[in-house]
């Protein structure tokens, strides 16, 4: 076996080599804002290897290996939250001081993060305008938006078990479909609360009216973002209760 330790296993040398503040003379407060964006980048990549785990298991009508990957989404949803609280330290003047060496970025353009909303679901007007106003889609969107939606795969899997949504809150107690469909909807609260603390984050440094970097609406176009569904269907079932 090659030897290996920590550093070459992890490739850490290369690793903390990728963060290059633009800012001149460079800003001390840069560091912070490029970690928390690579990191998060890098938690996206482990999220979606974890949503190719999920979607076999929805494929196979494998449910307990279903719910056990979502189970790992929620947890790392979560994290990839968490890590916004690290720019709630970050002040809007010291901000300011670096914004102009951030050029057109801006992290609406994560071909990871449009991958992710694309396989949770989204599939609207409005999303499929936004990720092809600049060309094509990304491949790695293309890509997802291909697949069926977890969603759908959901109720495929109930009806080859021959159990209709609504049984699984009426039945004598708390099934594994239960556990799944639960913990689907426990990953859209998760992600929710992402685009809520990311809302609230933009508004505390920029302003809930400034424009944000590349061109985008800034908090006004995030807080949009707070209501999409991935699962109407799953969420609609609980009206049905207290709609009759």
């Amino acid at each position: 076996m090659t030897d290996i330790d920590y550093g070459s296993y992890l490739r850490l040398e290369e690793l903390l080599a990728l963060q290059l503040p633009q800012s001149q003379p460079e800003h001390p407060d840069e560091l912070l804002f490029i970690v928390v964006h690579q990191a998060s980048e890098l938690w996206f990549k482990v999220l979606r290897h974890e949503f190719d785990t999920l979607i076999a298991a929805l494929e196979q009508f494998d449910t307990m290996r279903a719910l056990l990957s979502v189970q790992r989404v929620n947890a790392l949803t979560e994290i990839i939250s968490q890590q916004l609280a690290a720019l709630d330290t970050l002040p809007p003047q010291r901000f300011a001081q670096f914004r102009g060496y951030l050029g057109s970025s801006s992290g609406s353009q994560s071909a990871q993060f449009r991958a992710i909303e694309a396989t949770a679901g989204l599939r609207d007007a409005h999303f499929l305008q936004t990720i092809s106003e600049h060309g094509p889609p990304p491949a790695e969107v293309q890509a997802a938006l291909e697949r069926p939606t977890l969603q759908s795969l959901v109720l495929a899997l109930l009806a080859h078990e021959q159990v209709e949504l609504a049984a699984l809150y009426t039945g004598p107690g708390p099934t594994p479909l239960f556990l799944l469909v639960e913990g689907l909807l426990e990953f859209e609260q998760r992600f929710a609360r992402w685009r809520f603390l990311h809302v609230q984050l933009v508004e505390r440094i920029i302003g809930p009216g400034t424009g944000g970097t590349g061109g985008t609406l800034g908090a006004k176009y995030l807080s949009r973002t707070v209501a999409q569904k991935f699962f109407p269907e799953l969420w609609a079932v609980r009206s049905a209760f207290y709609g009759r």
